[in-house]
């Protein structure tokens, strides 16, 4: 295992900076439509007992505000087994079973749970996926959300890697 600086998150199909898919968001077409993109992460932290994962629009705008992050995809008590998630998992953690199917997806803005990507009136937003090794398991109740997530994790964090996307 490595030190809290080198967790890296990779993806397949989402590049740093680069323009997302269309079937991972919700302007995709029939089954190509918001399909969870697969992630990997590599270099954990040692002592590393769970993971938690948020995906944000981070230049979303409130209809007469200022930016507010909008809230896409948050993933709990991903096992230090798991590695990856694979291209279209959400919705499917029980239904793969292993140490897949302990692993909980929150409410989004939408107040679903799971993915839900992006579908905006214009493009160039930046969409961050955020993956934390944490030194604990989250206990959040049934209603799992990204505030209840950000808040559990303080102080648990061992280390943080980014991926952005642009849509």
């Amino acid at each position: 295992m490595a030190s809290a600086q080198s967790l890296r998150l990779a993806s397949s199909t989402l590049h740093n900076n680069e323009r997302m898919p269309r079937h991972h968001t919700d302007e995709g077409q029939g089954t190509k439509k918001n399909i969870s993109p697969p992630l990997e992460w590599y270099d954990v932290p040692e002592g590393t007992k769970s993971f938690a994962l948020v995906v944000e629009d981070i230049d979303a705008p409130e209809p007469d505000g200022p930016i507010v992050p909008w809230t896409h995809w948050v993933v709990v008590n991903i096992p230090p087994s798991v590695n990856k998630l694979p291209e279209g998992f959400s919705g499917k953690g029980e239904e793969m079973g292993g140490d897949y199917a302990g692993i909980k997806e929150g409410h989004n803005d939408l107040k679903v749970p799971g993915w839900r990507g992006p579908r905006l009136p214009n493009h160039g937003h930046r969409i961050e996926f955020r993956l934390y090794a944490l030194d604990d398991e989250l206990h959040l109740g049934n209603k799992v959300t990204k505030e209840k997530v950000l808040d559990a994790i303080e102080g648990h964090v061992l280390g943080e890697a980014t991926l952005t996307a642009k849509y």
